[in-house]
């Protein structure tokens, strides 16, 4: 059952993790939001120009328009419209001092891994197979990346996942040194490298 009664308080370093969820979540919610629009004033006239349709590489509208965009049968974001308000509630809640059991955050980082990961997935159908850019899927797929690492350096630090004794030991030298941390900043730089190299200077074209 969740602790609602029981509140702790918060060290500093829980705080910036907490605090770095509800930001990134305010922020994927209000992309979302910011795309669904986009999706209505598209579907009322196809030939529109979105305010991020910049040009032939950076075009949310052509993005829009491919089987990509609508992978479970409705627009994508609107997965980011039920999803984003959950990881808002739960950040908050944390921030409050709820402590959650064990299960719920191993959950929660399942679920922010699967949203990743199918972040990722459009990613790269972006770049190689679409070959145009939505901004704002851009910014979405950073927001699932901070998210997923946040969640999952509060649960390695924590041991949620109940890890061994010797492999838990590492796990906390290598969160300790930073490690993950540096891991996430080099996956982000990889995917910026990924999209100049592949786009080059038509980005700014």
């Amino acid at each position: 059952m969740f602790n609602f009664g029981k509140h702790k308080t918060l060290e500093r370093s829980d705080f910036w993790i907490f605090g770095t969820m509800l930001v990134f979540g305010i922020i994927g919610l209000i992309v979302s939001f910011i795309l669904a629009n986009e999706e209505f004033h598209l579907l009322k006239n196809p030939n529109a120009v979105l305010s991020c349709s910049i040009n032939l590489v950076l075009n949310c509208a052509t993005v829009m328009k491919t089987w990509q965009a609508s992978v479970f049968g409705f627009p994508n974001m609107f997965i980011g419209l039920m999803g984003f308000p959950i990881v808002i509630t739960i950040a908050v809640a944390l921030l409050g001092g709820v402590k959650f059991p064990r299960w719920f955050l191993i959950g929660a980082n399942i679920g922010l891994g699967l949203g990743a990961l199918f972040a990722y997935w459009l990613f790269f159908q972006s770049v190689y197979v679409i070959e145009v850019l939505c901004p704002w899927c851009l910014v979405i797929t950073f927001t699932m990346t901070m998210l997923i690492s946040t969640i999952t350096h509060y649960n390695l630090r924590d041991n949620h996942f109940g890890l061994k004794k010797e492999t838990n030991k590492a796990v906390q030298s290598f969160v300790k040194n930073g490690y993950d941390k540096l891991f996430t900043v080099g996956w982000i730089v990889l995917l910026i490298a990924l999209v100049i190299i592949k786009f080059g200077d038509s980005l700014f074209g």
